[in-house]
């Protein structure tokens, strides 16, 4: 049985991380910028849902696939998607 419903919340933002991803890797550094700060002001403007949701799919997902190909996370993470990053390294590491 298929299920023709709208995509939920989860996979709209796992879709937008894996456009920001596809943009990473055509090298279109612009692109990708404009994704990563569109995240950062979703997630400076959201509320706690919003927030988390930000944090435990699209940072989880970008940041995991900037991990495996040798980026400079610090560089291309806006403040506060940095910010949950390390959280996340530190919450992991415990």
């Amino acid at each position: 049985m298929r299920n023709n419903s709208k995509p939920n919340i989860y996979s709209r933002m796992q879709r937008f991380a894996d456009f920001t991803k596809e943009q990473i890797i055509k090298g279109n550094t612009a692109g990708a910028n404009r994704c990563l700060q569109k995240a950062e002001d979703i997630y400076r403007s959201g509320s706690l849902h919003i927030k988390n949701l930000v944090a435990n799919v699209y940072v989880y997902s970008v940041s995991t696939f900037l991990e495996l190909h040798n980026y400079n996370i610090q560089n291309l993470f806006p403040e506060a998607l940095f910010g949950e990053y390390k959280t996340q390294i530190n919450a992991s590491s415990l």
